[in-house]
Order: structure tokens, then C-alpha cells, then sequence
């Protein structure tokens, strides 16, 4: 009896304890779901500005109302299911989502477009948190490698948005947004699945007395908390930068290279796509050879390329966006996963809080720049962007926790 219970608590410690790639793949397409969903507002930016009648102020506080909305209630979710994790709001997560498309594809007012935004943003904040904890769970110990696959299904789901926007929405209008909803559909069918494991997996590590995180990192509260303020600092730059090309690439394609709607939304797509490849490469690489490392190389080392965009061809352009995408991209899992070994036990709070500042940085650096484009030039927007990349510099300030495997 005593050997048969032995037995069962070591498999059960075993199970919670392994890699479960199938979870990590199915939250990830998951992942690709929801910010696809999320992708049809800035792709159907140059829709809705005809329209609408808009200006880049506009089209910028739109961006503001949808990030802010996704940022500020993230960081609140993380922290409250810290304490009790909450499995199905994955799925009440999906159901804002669809509701704010299905009210952005019959939208006749520029309120009821922030209204839409604004309803795909709390969806995007209950998803996210949970989400990422569900990655952290069924990682394995290989946290750098899990957040690198949950990241790649949303920057899929965000580089395919606008291609789908383009081949569904612009040539028949704003109205076929709705067929996005299939997308949320979808998303509900896996993530109610995933919600069941999850359950089931919780039940089993408190079963087996295992928490989330058995070390601590040997550092002061106050390195600790000077650490966390420079990895959000370093969101600033690598998301305000984001916004710029995520929001406005499409505009400076046109405005300086005459290029029709369809045709600049490929390159974005290209532009995302290579965002989605460099966030598979960050996770890794720094699960071996220390995070602190790819987050220097991450974002001090797409400054080079950033500062030469302005200045190029088309050509180049479309070079110099696959390699500013590949190189900035792999930061993020790097510093979100660093983050967490900063705070272990806090991975719901501390992934609603860098998710949500990163929503944050994207919306408010929309706004800055489409009010800026408005006032100057939408090549100045570019100009004055391309040198945030060389906030990377405040990298040195990190600590050294890389931890053998």
C-alpha cells in the first residue's frame, strides 16, 4: 500500500514535471487565434481611414483605446489568479474578442469603433495572462522554449491577420470582418480542451505538493526591483518602436513608394512573419546561454538597422523590416522569462504585467506617432523611431541569473 502510494505521488511528480508538447502547441495556436483576431483592427487601418474620414490622430487614438484596454486590467488578472487560477476565463477571454468584431464589422460611428477596440483589448487581457501560465506549466522546466512557442503562435496570428485582411476584407469591404468570428469559434473549441488539462494539472501538482517556482534568486529587493524596471524600460523601446511598423508601415509604403493598400500589406505581413521567426530563435538561445545576453543582442543590436530604414530603397526596405523583425523580435521571451525568475511564484502577475505594459507602450506609441505624423511627415515618424532600439544600452544594469539546466 505505502510502495503502490510512493509510486504514484513520484509518477504524478514526474508528470507535472515534463515538457508537454502538445499543450505548449495547442495554447499556441491558440495563441495565433486571438491575436489574429487582434491583427484585423491595425490591417484595416487604411479601410477604416477612407471610410471614416480619418486622420493619423485618429487612427492613433483608436490604437490607444484597444492597447490601453488590453493593458491596464492584464496586469489585475495575473495577480488575482495567482492566488486562484481561473482555467475557463480563457474561453470568456475569446467571447470579448468576437464580440468586438462582430461590432467593428458593422460600425457606422468613430464611438462604436472605440467601443469594438475596446472590447477586443479586455479580451485581450483576460487571455493573456492565463495563458502564458499555461505555458509555464507545461513547459518543463524549458521556460525560454515554451514562451518562444506560445509567442510564435500570436506574432503568426499577427502576421497573418493583415494578409487574410487583405484578401477578405479589403476588396469587399469592412463588413467581412465578420468572418474573423470563425477564427474565435475555433479558438473557443481548443482553449475549452486546454482549460480541462490545466485543471486537471493544478489538481495534480497541489496533490503532489509542488509549487510553481523552489528557488529564489539570490538578489536584494531592491536589485530585484531595479532589474524589473529596467526590463520595462526595455519594453518601452522594443514596443513604441513596434507600434511604428505595426501601425504606420503600410501608410509609409504608400505615402513614399506609392504602393496600393494590398500590396503594402504583403510587406507587412513579410515584416511580422520575420517578427514571428525571431521569436522562436530568443527563447532558446537564451534558455542556453543566458537571457541577459539575447536581450543585448535583441535590442541594442537592431539599432544598426533601424537607423538606415528611413533611408532606403524599397528594396532594401523590405530587407532591412525582415531583419529589424528577426533581431528585435527575440527579446521578448528572453525578458518576460527573466522576469519571472526575478519573481518566482508571481508568473500570472508578473506576465500581466509585461504583456499589458507592452499593449500599453504599443497604443501610447501609436497615438505619439500618429498625432507626430499628422503634425510633420509619416517618414519623420520613421526618422525619429528608428533610434529607440539604442535604449538597449540599459541591458549593462541587469544581473547575471543564468542557471545551469
Amino acid at each position: 500500500m505505502s510502495s503502490s502510494s510512493n509510486t504514484a505521488t513520484i509518477d504524478g511528480k514526474v508528470l507535472v514535471q515534463k515538457t508537454v508538447y502538445s499543450v505548449l502547441f495547442s495554447i499556441a495556436f491558440a495563441h495565433l487565434l486571438n491575436d489574429l483576431m487582434q491583427a484585423v483592427i491595425p490591417a484595416t487601418y487604411p479601410i477604416l481611414k477612407a471610410n471614416f474620414n480619418l486622420n493619423f490622430t485618429e487612427i492613433g487614438l483608436i490604437t490607444f483605446v484597444f492597447q490601453l484596454t488590453a493593458s491596464l486590467l492584464q496586469p489585475f488578472v495575473g495577480f488575482y489568479t495567482d492566488k486562484k487560477p481561473m482555467p475557463y476565463s480563457l474561453v470568456i477571454g475569446m467571447i470579448f474578442t468576437i464580440a468586438g468584431l462582430c461590432l467593428l464589422s458593422i460600425s457606422h460611428a468613430f464611438w462604436m469603433l472605440l467601443v469594438s477596440v475596446g472590447l477586443v483589448g479586455i479580451g485581450s487581457s483576460i487571455f493573456h495572462p492565463e495563458a502564458s501560465r499555461v505555458a509555464f506549466l507545461g513547459s518543463g522546466g524549458k521556460r525560454g522554449l515554451a514562451q518562444s512557442i506560445f509567442q510564435l503562435g500570436g506574432n503568426a496570428g499577427s502576421a497573418i491577420g493583415p494578409l487574410l485582411v487583405a484578401l477578405i476584407v479589403a476588396p469587399f469591404g469592412q463588413s467581412h470582418i465578420v468572418w474573423f468570428v470563425i477564427a474565435g469559434i475555433l479558438g473557443i473549441l481548443i482553449l475549452s480542451r486546454i482549460a480541462v488539462w490545466y485543471e486537471n494539472h493544478m489538481n495534480l501538482r497541489a496533490a503532489n505538493k509542488i509549487n510553481f517556482e523552489e528557488t529564489t534568486v539570490p538578489l536584494s529587493n531592491r536589485k530585484i526591483t531595479i532589474s524589473i524596471i529596467v526590463l520595462l524600460l526595455l519594453i518601452f523601446s522594443k514596443f513604441f518602436y513596434m507600434a511604428s511598423m505595426s501601425s504606420y508601415f503600410t501608410f509609409y509604403l504608400i505615402d513614399k513608394f506609392g504602393m496600393s493598400i494590398q500590396d503594402s500589406q504583403f510587406y507587412l505581413f513579410i515584416f511580422l512573419a520575420s517578427v514571428a521567426a525571431g521569436t522562436l530563435i530568443g527563447g532558446p538561445l537564451g534558455d542556453r546561454f543566458g537571457r541577459k545576453y539575447i536581450i543585448w543582442i535583441s535590442i541594442l543590436g537592431a539599432a544598426p538597422f533601424t537607423l538606415l530604414l528611413p533611408y532606403a530603397n524599397l528594396f532594401w526596405t523590405g530587407i532591412l523590416s525582415v531583419i529589424i523583425g528577426i533581431v528585435i523580435a527575440s527579446a521578448f521571451s528572453a525578458i518576460l522569462v527573466f522576469a519571472q525568475e526575478l519573481k518566482p511564484g508571481k508568473v500570472g502577475m508578473i506576465s500581466g504585467l509585461f504583456f499589458g505594459f507592452a499593449f500599453g507602450m504599443g497604443g501610447l506609441g501609436s497615438a505619439v506617432l500618429g498625432y507626430v505624423a499628422d503634425q510633420t511627415s509619416i517618414e519623420y515618424v520613421f526618422k525619429i523611431s528608428s533610434y529607440l532600439p539604442l535604449i538597449g544600452v540599459l541591458t549593462y544594469f541587469l544581473p547575471n541569473i543564468k542557471k545551469k539546466a
